[in-house]
């Protein structure tokens, strides 16, 4: 048989190929010859085709019928066939084919070899691609060549046991007596593959972190030879663009970083080396960027001084002036992660953080953004805001969202005055209303009505603002909501902030009308306003046969919501006419209602301050059940059972689709279920709410911080932890805080949190903080449950979460039976 070509006429010939078929063609004719040779038993060029073999590997072509012919050439004296054996082994073999397991004794017998590079090869092989159980076979032979003198194998044994204690945890304990000298080898190949040992040992085990920290003193040896890389002068075998090493500098910068967190003694001794590092580290190249990141890292990751967390942020301000975008990126990420705890030093860089919002580069304005809203405060919220409605008029749409939510968030929370408030809202609603949320409307709805002073200018402006463009339906909404309820504000001319124009009553009934027969105008827009007209005519007094006139016309609507409420304003004027101005007499001043306790702790971000609960009293009636019942049906069921009941019901066991008992349909007292009382038996009335009727006393106790908190759900990134208080007045009812975590790269959308209990449980949900998790954990959602349990049983309960992440919507159920007794005894 003719000598077969050799590795570079292959290489030559395939890409001389002009055509996909023809390499394939080249390739499938030398994978052939491949194969005849290997059936001879050719030992001779068996070397030879497997090159050739793992090159047609690479390029993405089959070549698992050389798996055992790599296995012989391990098994060869000869070096070149080692080498080219061991490279097919790690190309072509993994752990799950069982074939790997013939190699492990070849791979013991090079490890006792007497040659440092066949040891090499084996511990490159074993390394790379070792299972679990060549791993608890050869992990004695990798413990010795780490012991041993020789630098060249002791760097290939210390990432080879990283790689058998991933495997075998357990084994840990066997490498520990090996790596007490490893620190004071000079050979920087050696230092960074024990660092890297060390840092894998230490992240496994707490006990192994424990153990460095105390009996090894680990911290003075690191931070010994991080000092002598620092002043150490230029070594052309290990300077990378004028700094030492700046590979094991960051080794050493992470395996400091783990050591310290939550350890005062390793902290303290390791602020002077890290001072040194942020100070003496040259930034004019990459090099050093990535040390002093590490650097700051660390910093903020350990019990450092306050000196030194300033030096770490002003660092991180620098990097915001670099031209790299990657280094601004990275900089703003820190810097939203650190904003909470080191507010005020953050906020010295807040005029270069708002430079990044004109950024080209859309990832550095979303993170500017978010660092933005958070570095708001009363303080700045004027600059800060007109900063942001500048960035909101010129952002792309999808910022627009994210940014319309954040204005509305720190306007309610820092506005200096209410008119203040009511033109950034109403700045927003013109500049982007089609992309704030939902509630927006009603929110600016309730806020305009609260002002009673502000009334006249307010709906002056938005009167102006809706002048021929109705392109923003909210904006839109707000101002015929506004127009029917203060139109006679409007026609007076009552306008004190500003100068009052000039409106007839025709002039506003012509912009309702023109809003009803607008192409723009949505059927939610068209209710709002033919409610304006039907109000006004208790406002206007020579317009009503007008407004008579434009009602009817709709009483024949197309569209039935608004078909409906015109017929009901007809009916208004021919039955009812002696009720109509006390049906449309103006709306009452709106009470917001404080949910979670009687004082809320205002996070001002930098300030905190108690904020007073307005209590109100219970309703003297039963709620509808569409507001009494927070709680979903999470199995789809249509027969929906009150949550928090008005009176004691019950139902036939037989009844399909239960709401409560997600639990598997069990009744958890044990008793069958009670029968349908009589008629004749008078209804006990109850609170429509679990705290509703209390007194106006503390409503927790101070036991309460007692309770420890649990983790209800974490996976996929998605963490969901629960925090517990108890009523002071009413024992039985339990107030559960979920806070909900995302820790993956990319926001969670669209976030929805249902819960259900037994029915020996009443549950109350209320409204969630926000319905977008942040990513990288920078924030969180919060949403308070209220749960009554009169029989002091366990509590049990099965939780539904559903969100949009990475473009897919994604749902889960979990039950949660893991409650504290404190937080149901």
């Amino acid at each position: 048989m003719p000598a077969p070509i050799r590795l570079r006429e292959l290489i030559r010939t395939i890409r001389t190929a002009r055509t996909q078929a023809e390499e394939r063609e080249m390739i499938q004719k030398e994978c052939a010859a491949i194969r005849s040779s290997f059936r001879e038993e050719d030992n001779t060029y068996r070397c030879r085709n497997v090159a050739k073999l793992l090159y047609m590997h690479m390029l993405g072509y089959p070549a698992h019928f050389g798996q055992l012919e790599c296995l012989k050439l391990i098994a060869s004296q000869k070096f070149t066939d080692k080498r080219i054996g061991y490279l097919g082994a790690m190309l072509l073999l993994d752990e799950r084919q069982d074939v790997h397991l013939l190699m492990t004794n070849c791979i013991k017998n090079d490890l006792n070899h007497s040659t440092q590079y066949v040891q090499g090869l084996a511990l490159c092989t074993l390394g790379c691609m070792g299972s679990s159980e060549m791993c608890r076979d050869l992990a004695g032979e990798v413990e010795k060549l780490l012991k041993t003198s020789n630098s060249y194998l002791r760097k290939k044994a210390a990432l080879c046991a990283v790689h058998v204690i991933r495997k075998v945890p357990e084994l840990m304990e066997m490498f520990l007596p090996a790596t007490k000298n490893l620190l004071n080898e000079k050979n920087h190949g050696v230092l960074h593959t024990s660092v890297v040992l060390l840092t894998e040992m230490c992240e496994r085990s707490p006990d192994m972190l424990a153990h460095f920290r105390k009996n090894e003193k680990l911290v003075p040896q690191l931070v010994r030879i991080l000092k002598n890389l620092i002043m150490s002068g230029y070594s052309p075998e290990h300077d990378v663009s004028g700094i030492s090493d700046p590979f094991l500098q960051v080794r050493i910068l992470r395996l400091l970083r783990i050591l310290g967190r939550n350890d005062d003694d390793s902290s303290e001794a390791m602020n002077d080396i890290l001072a040194q590092v942020a100070t003496n580290t040259e930034t004019s190249k990459n090099v050093g960027n990535a040390i002093l990141y590490e650097t700051v890292l660390t910093i903020m990751d350990i019990k450092s001084e306050s000196g030194l967390r300033v030096l770490a942020i002003n660092i991180l301000g620098r990097f915001l002036l670099n031209n790299d975008k990657n280094i601004r990126y990275v900089a703003l990420t820190s810097l939203l992660k650190t904003v909470q705890t080191d507010h005020n030093a953050v906020q010295r860089h807040r005029s270069t953080i708002v430079d990044c919002l004109k950024d080209l580069d859309v990832s550095i304005k979303r993170r500017a953004m978010e660092l933005s809203f958070a570095l708001v405060n009363g303080n700045n919220i004027r600059g800060m805001m007109k900063e942001l409605l500048y960035f909101l008029d010129s952002c792309e749409p999808e910022f627009k969202a994210d940014c319309a939510s954040g204005i509305f968030l720190a306007a309610e929370k820092y506005a200096p005055s209410k008119r203040w408030h009511i033109d950034t809202i109403m700045r927003v609603l013109t500049t982007a209303g089609s992309y704030v949320r939902d509630d927006a409307v009603p929110n600016l709805i309730q806020l305009i009505t609260n002002s009673v002073e502000m009334h006249a200018y307010t709906v002056q402006r938005l009167y102006k603002a809706i002048l021929g463009d109705y392109s923003q339906q909210p904006l839109v909404q707000v101002a015929a909501w506004c127009i029917g309820e203060y139109g006679d504000l409007l026609v007076s001319g009552q306008c004190e902030e500003e100068e009052p124009i000039q409106v007839t009553e025709d002039e506003v009934l012509d912009i309702l009308e023109s809003v009803l027969i607008s192409n723009m105008s949505t059927s939610v827009t068209r209710g709002y306003a033919l409610t304006a007209i039907m109000k006004l005519s208790t406002r206007f007094t020579c317009t009503v046969n007008r407004i008579k006139k434009v009602v009817s016309i709709y009483g024949s609507s197309i569209d039935v919501e608004l078909q409906q409420r015109a017929v009901e304003y007809n009916a208004l004027f021919k039955k009812y006419d002696h009720m109509r101005s006390a049906l449309l007499e103006r709306m009452p001043v709106m009470e917001k209602v404080t949910t979670n306790g009687p004082t809320e702790i205002v996070q001002t971000n930098g300030e905190t301050e108690p904020a007073p609960l307005e209590t109100k009293p219970p309703p003297s009636g039963p709620q509808p059940t569409s507001q009494a019942n927070d709680l979903l049906d999470l199995l789809g069921g249509n027969d929906i059972t009150p949550v928090i009941p008005t009176a004691p019901t019950s139902k036939p066991a037989s009844a399909g689709g239960e709401l409560l008992d997600l639990l598997g349909d069990i009744n958890l007292t044990g008793t069958p279920a009670a029968a349908p009382a009589p008629s004749s038996v008078p209804q006990i009335s109850q609170p429509s709410f679990l705290l509703d009727g209390l007194s106006s006393g503390p409503l927790f106790n101070d036991i309460a911080t007692g309770i420890p908190s649990i983790t209800a759900y974490s996976k996929n990134g998605l963490k969901i932890e629960f925090t517990f208080e108890r009523s002071n007045t009413n024992p039985s009812v339990t107030v559960i805080t979920i806070q909900a975590s995302n820790s993956t790269e990319l926001d969670m959308t669209d976030f929805v949190f249902q819960a259900a209990v037994p029915k020996t449980f009443q549950l109350q949900l209320l409204s969630p903080s926000s319905s977008i998790v942040p990513a990288f954990n920078t924030g969180t959602i919060t949403q308070v449950i209220k749960v009554l349990n009169p029989q002091k049983q366990q509590l049990r309960m099965r939780i539904k979460l559903t969100y949009n992440h990475k473009g897919s919507a994604m749902q889960d159920l979990a039950e949660v039976n893991n409650f504290p007794p404190q937080s149901w005894q």
